[in-house]
């Protein structure tokens, strides 16, 4: 075999960006727009023939050139990739692939963790991260005949949070409230934590949880090789069903509460494929209708906080979040985060 050498590609190397862009393209995969590493394969007249990238925790935008398939490439990329997540210290890793390639990756190390029939396979490279995962789930359990659960991102808590969490409470014996660890929101995990429970601490049946790698956000969730918006949708909607099932079995999880999302098509497309596929796994789903507002009758959203932060106003914050919420975003404690905040262009995520 010819002797190829793999190279870190920089955000100003223009070339080889391009020629990446156009080996992804040949190889029908979009670049993924979460990538913080990439490398690249190059032969002897410095044309791009395979590459691979990093975002956090993941492998994503795997590609070799069609010219070269069967060489062995992309086991080189993978090792390299590895290794470089090594060396920064991230030992346990995960990708999505297609389905046609979930074996080529079992043999370079990498365990299923569900498999999405035509669309999507996630994996990770520990063969019991997910089993140990759910037995770390299951010390937290208490009994109780109804129990119902959330899954939550909070960024930041707002009283529309409160009253989904206040309404599940009330009409279940435990609530296993989920709120999403993966640390790509404005506000920070560690405060999204404190403001959830210290907004929540009125209520005795509550027990916390952290999702851990395994139940991703849409923001993170890759499309680089879905054909369109509404595939990514479906793909990341049967892909957190079929964990959440697994989650729901290990605590006897019977109901699955989420937020009426009147204002993201995105949403609601994700609320109809739960209402349809959650009961198939034996678990109920229930849309609450959102909490409102009263000086301007509109639901309280996350989004709307930000603005209020970046904005300063202070006035409607106190209409919109917990009096816990509140209190922190007056303190010293705040100010990195309102900084970031206002550091930010557009803070209406949907």
């Amino acid at each position: 075999m010819s002797e190829y050498t793999i190279s870190k590609i920089y955000q100003n190397d223009k070339r080889n960006l391009k020629l990446i862009d156009e080996l992804l393209q040949q190889e029908g995969i979009k670049k993924d727009a979460n990538l913080d590493y990439t490398c690249a394969m190059f032969d002897s007249d410095m044309n791009v023939i395979a590459t691979g990238s990093c975002f956090g925790n993941t492998l994503r935008c795997l590609a070799v050139s069609n010219k070269h398939q069967g060489e062995g490439l992309m086991n080189q990329i993978v090792s390299h990739l590895v290794e470089y997540q090594f060396s920064r210290g991230i030992t346990h890793l995960f990708l999505y692939t297609k389905n046609v390639s979930a074996k080529f990756f079992k043999d370079l190390g990498f365990f299923e963790i569900v498999n999405i029939e035509n669309q999507v396979v996630f994996m990770e490279n520990k063969r019991t991260g997910f089993n140990d995962y759910l037995e770390n789930l299951a010390k937290n359990n208490r009994a109780g005949e109804k129990k119902a659960a959330l899954v939550m991102n909070c960024n930041p808590f707002t009283l529309g949070h409160q009253y989904l969490i206040e309404k599940a409470a009330s009409e279940n014996d435990i609530l296993h409230l989920f709120i999403v660890s993966e640390d790509s929101s404005l506000v920070p995990f560690a405060v999204r934590k404190k403001l959830v429970m210290e907004g929540t601490a009125h209520l005795k049946n509550i027990c916390y949880h952290e999702t851990g790698p395994y139940i991703i956000s849409s923001a993170t969730f890759p499309s680089y090789f879905q054909k369109d918006e509404i595939a990514v949708i479906e793909s990341h909607a049967n892909l957190d069903i079929n964990i959440f099932a697994k989650i729901a079995k290990t605590l006897n999880i019977n109901r699955r509460y989420v937020g009426e999302e009147p204002n993201s098509l995105v949403t609601n497309i994700y609320n109809q494929i739960m209402q349809k596929k959650l009961p198939e796994n034996g678990i109920e789903c229930i849309v609450i209708p959102r909490k409102k507002y009263e000086s301007a009758n509109k639901v309280i959203s996350a989004s709307t906080v930000r603005q209020a932060i970046k904005d300063g106003n202070f006035e409607i914050l106190r209409e919109l979040v917990p009096k816990t919420t509140l209190d922190f975003f007056l303190s010293k404690e705040a100010e990195p985060v309102i900084a970031r905040i206002r550091g930010e262009v557009n803070v209406i995520h949907y």
